[in-house]
């Protein structure tokens, strides 16, 4: 996550290389799909799908970052990281910091109640378009009131 929401700036985030790199240090001890779902869920609280995580595994274990450990019931996969994977990681090792760091504040953010504003967005983008005028003049005037309030407290005023 060199540049997000969370971290300043409005370029696009590689967010798939910053999974990546937290996935493959996850896997230094032997895991399945699910369960690195579930600790990416847990650690960070980013809800990964089937169709993302099983794509990146893929993408490491062809560069040789991972192996499959063994196959339990029904063909799991458990994998772990290779010699060359943890290699990677040392060389990343400041990447990696950064982006476990921005991953515990975004979870933080959830706690606090970023769930529910997320939410709340995600209605207002699928109905902005039939707001009049008045709706969105009050809510230029919420997000203003919104993005100042929230400039004193971390200024701590």
């Amino acid at each position: 996550m060199s540049s997000d929401i969370l971290g300043g700036s409005m370029e696009r985030p590689n967010v798939r290389g910053t999974l990546k790199l937290v996935i493959l240090d996850l896997l230094r001890e032997p895991n399945h799909g699910y369960g690195v779902m579930a600790e990416m869920e847990g650690l960070y609280g980013v809800k990964l799908s089937a169709g993302t995580i099983y794509p990146i595994l893929a993408s490491l274990r062809r560069s040789g970052l991972i192996e499959v450990a063994e196959k339990g019931k029904r063909e799991r996969k458990t994998y772990v990281i290779t010699k060359k994977g943890l290699e990677y990681l040392e060389r990343h090792n400041e990447e990696l910091k950064e982006a476990k760091r921005k991953m515990k504040a975004y979870k933080l953010f959830l706690e606090l109640g970023g769930e529910e504003l997320k939410e709340a967005f995600k209605e207002l983008f699928s109905r902005i378009e039939e707001l009049d005028k008045g709706q969105k003049g009050e809510l230029e005037e919420l997000f203003k009131d919104c993005a100042r309030q929230i400039r004193l407290i971390i200024l701590g005023e």
